[in-house]
């Protein structure tokens, strides 16, 4: 799994002009599934995301996670991530991972990430969506099961 994980003041997600969700403070997070993920993937991915420390403390210094500022997420499937640009002008899509695949983990991410008490917030999976982030600091990390 991949995800691109934005710092974010706010962000929500729209579809033909009607907002569907959104988030205040906390993050969001751009979730790829490639083929060879599994449920393991999503459990590891979203405790790295919920415990990472990327919020300033008192001190101004990146020692806060989500779960001590009490932020929110928005989860947002994007199979992209896995668009291959080596070759050719035209990214290959060959290693995300099917929709039936795919659409289960990234289920199970959004799950997880409640269980850790997250407030979740999601796009709608394979839906034309238009995604507005209010990027902090900006703070942008890519994260990458396959890169353990």
């Amino acid at each position: 799994m991949r995800a691109v994980v934005q710092r974010v003041k706010k962000g929500s997600v729209s579809i033909e002009e009607k907002v569907v969700s959104s988030i205040g403070p906390g993050l969001v997070i751009l979730l790829g599934v490639g083929e060879g993920d599994t449920e393991a993937d999503a459990i590891w991915l979203a405790e790295k995301i919920a415990n990472l420390r990327i919020f300033p403390d008192a001190e101004d210094k990146l020692n806060l996670s989500l779960l001590n500022i009490g932020g929110e997420a928005l989860v947002v499937s994007q199979f992209t991530l896995y668009g291959d640009c080596r070759h050719g002008r035209r990214p290959s899509f060959s290693e995300a991972a099917l929709p039936d695949l795919a659409s289960k983990l990234y289920k199970a991410f959004s799950c997880e990430l409640k269980t850790k008490r997250v407030p979740v917030a999601t796009g709608i999976f394979q839906a034309n969506m238009l995604v507005e982030i209010a990027n902090d600091g900006p703070v942008t990390l890519l994260l990458d099961t396959d890169k353990l």
